[in-house]
């Protein structure tokens, strides 16, 4: 079964998010350190609306995707350098869920 790693980040006051860095340095970042341990995708969502007439809560989601949890959890095993690099685009923190695809 599919597992995954969402990193989700609220909006809140006070915090800011960087979208071009987060695209431009901080996806690739992930792929190079997740790629080599089973990473077979990464599909990132853009906060735009939180419906008709409603500002985001969310700022991104993106969504990693592995062939199964023992690959999950050696990427997460080596993602210090992707964590290191959160403060560089947000001054936030992200929210994360891991889970299965059904």
């Amino acid at each position: 079964m599919v597992a995954t790693i969402q990193a989700v980040y609220p909006v809140k006051d006070g915090v800011t998010f960087d979208f071009d860095y987060y695209m431009a340095a901080h996806i690739p970042l992930v792929r190079q350190h997740f790629e080599p341990h089973g990473l077979t995708e990464v599909a990132v969502s853009k906060g735009l609306a939180g419906g008709p007439d409603t500002p985001p809560g969310y700022f991104a989601i993106a969504t990693m995707r592995f062939a199964d949890m023992a690959q999950l959890e050696a990427a997460i095993g080596a993602a210090a350098p992707v964590l290191a690099d959160i403060p560089e685009f947000t001054n936030g923190q992200p929210d994360l869920l891991i889970g299965e695809e059904l």
